[in-house]
């Protein structure tokens, strides 16, 4: 029970981040910043529930944070024409050196608060909303324009709707919903948001999305595979492995299996068609 318990808890910001990756990349934008937006919740989040002694207020600003970052990633994408890898890369270490800028700027290593977001809300609270914007993309009108989005925006065009209005407003939830993944990651955890909290975890999201075959549920689902195998470690290390084994070697555990999972699934499953020229 106590690694179910620990494996949930892991995937519910995990499991957002890869809806989140799933939803842009669905509508045609790639979805590399995801570290960024799950730093810019978890500030966000931490400092406001810091200032207000209100996880709810800190959620909130978690959500505006982190749909902030999307449609400022959006916007560089579609309008600017950045080129979305370039986009993702340097919103990951803009918000890296930011967060880490203001963490300082405390003259502490972090930025903690005693107002805490409770795992048996953000849990069925994370789930809910990956069976949701499953449900939305796969059977309703408003998904299908979104999976055209990404599949052939000429048909969108075509159909009188602007493709980039769509893709901006997509990837702004997505966004929300990642931000909010960097909320739960804080305040469900230790209340605390420290330098480079996320270490890595925006990219094993975005392998979950590809593992998962840039379907929103195939990403949650994905993710808990990864949410497996880092609650392992932490088992691992409390049964003594770490006098065998390095412990830097036991957390690179969850990205070598990343990099496994797809060099396994290479091939097997179709990008959608206009994220290549995204």
């Amino acid at each position: 029970m106590d690694l179910l318990a620990a494996v949930l808890r892991l995937w519910a910001p995990l499991g957002l981040a890869a809806l989140g990756g799933a939803l842009s990349e669905r509508v045609g934008v790639i979805a590399l910043g995801l570290e960024a937006k799950l730093l810019a919740g978890a500030y966000a989040a931490v400092a406001v529930a810091s200032a207000t002694g209100s996880s709810w207020l800190g959620l909130l600003a978690g959500l505006l944070a982190g749909a902030l970052v999307g449609a400022l990633h959006a916007s560089l994408v579609l309008f600017a024409r950045v080129p979305a890898v370039l986009s993702g890369v340097g919103l990951n270490l803009g918000l890296l050196g930011l967060t880490t800028f203001l963490l300082r700027a405390h003259g502490e290593v972090g930025l903690s608060t005693q107002a805490r977001f409770p795992a048996e809300v953000g849990i069925p609270l994370a789930l809910t909303l990956v069976l949701l914007a499953a449900f939305v993309v796969a059977q309703t009108p408003l998904g299908l324009r979104l999976r055209a989005c990404g599949e052939k925006p000429e048909a969108v065009r075509a159909a009188g709707l602007n493709p980039e209005a769509l893709r901006l407003g997509t990837v702004t939830v997505a966004g929300a919903l990642t931000g909010l993944g960097g909320v739960l990651l804080a305040l469900m955890g230790m209340g605390e948001i420290t330098e480079n909290m996320t270490s890595g975890r925006g990219y094993i999201a975005l392998a979950a999305v590809i593992l998962g075959r840039w379907s929103p549920l195939g990403a949650a689902t994905a993710a808990l595979f990864f949410a497996l195998g880092d609650a392992l470690v932490g088992t691992l290390q409390n049964a003594g492995f770490a006098r065998i084994l390095p412990p830097d070697l036991l957390q690179l555990l969850p990205y070598i299996a990343a990099l496994l999972a797809l060099a396994l699934v290479r091939g097997r499953g179709a990008a959608p068609a206009a994220l290549t020229s995204s």
